[in-house]
């Protein structure tokens, strides 16, 4: 898996680490859709896009992208893509981009033409070794931080993070998915260990065990399924169906199908 995959699958996962990121209130991705773009002509492709999910037009476009090797051209290529997608889409709102180093000696040397926007605030770049290591981080910060962890410390710091979403997580699905995405970065940093090997390493073999954990499990399969069998409801009633008709069609329950109606029309 390449690193910025594992970001792709990180920020769509859990979107509130990316403006916790930025310094921003881990809220504010529930008014934004997180997507990727490729646009026409040359074939560009933005890393990752946060599109607001209302026409207001005082809400920022996110442009992201995350550069791990050195590419003197990488600016060109960026600055071209944002300015060919808001020739492209033409949208209202204002934009920043946020790029994520992991360090600062992986930043193109000749940046002179492109300084204004570099130093100006339309250009935010995250460094992720020089994220701060302090008691009050969150999950999410944690995790990126392990991204670019060293190889002798990523056991014990993705232990941590496991321990820590133990202790603060209420939710068990949602605890889930993180210990699962921390398990996906420490097989993604160590590719010649088996996942068994990986489980053993951080002690999920017992957490995995649990019948809390096998709860989760089997509830987060329950939602897909049932996610699943919505995606069809306007279809169906495009062709005229009604809820009850709907309902006995999927084998759910009518509250089930009138409340997902009733989101879908709001």
């Amino acid at each position: 898996m390449k690193t910025d995959t594992l970001f792709y699958s990180l920020f769509q996962t859990f979107p509130n680490v990316f403006f916790e990121l930025i310094g921003q209130s881990g809220t504010d991705a529930n008014s934004y859709q997180f997507t990727s773009i490729e646009l026409k002509q040359q074939a560009f492709r933005l890393d990752g896009l946060f599109l607001p999910l209302s026409e207001n037009p005082n809400q920022l476009i996110y442009f992201l992208e995350v550069q791990f090797q050195k590419d003197e051209a990488f600016y060109q290529r960026v600055f071209a893509a944002i300015f060919l997608y808001l020739y492209q889409y033409k949208p209202i709102n204002d934009w920043r981009a946020v790029v994520i180093f992991p360090r600062r000696s992986l930043e193109p040397e000749e940046s002179r033409p492109y300084r204004f926007l570099l130093n100006s605030p339309l250009v935010q770049r995250v460094y992720l070794n020089e994220l701060s290591e302090s008691a009050d981080t969150s999950i999410g910060i944690g995790i990126v931080q392990l991204i670019v962890e060293s190889e002798n410390r990523t056991a014990a710091k993705a232990r941590q993070l496991i321990e820590q979403a133990q202790q603060k997580l209420t939710n068990v699905l949602t605890q889930q998915e993180i210990i699962e995405f921390i398990e996906t970065v420490v097989i993604y940093k160590f590719p010649r260990l088996s996942r068994e090997e990986v489980e053993a390493m951080l002690g999920l073999d017992a957490i995995k065990n649990t019948r809390v954990y096998q709860e989760a499990k089997e509830e987060g399969k329950l939602e897909g399924k049932l996610e699943g069998k919505l995606e069809a409801l306007p279809r169906l009633l495009k062709l005229g169906l009604n809820l009850e008709q709907i309902a006995e069609a999927l084998e759910l329950e009518i509250d089930v199908v009138r409340q997902a109606a009733k989101k879908q029309s709001s």
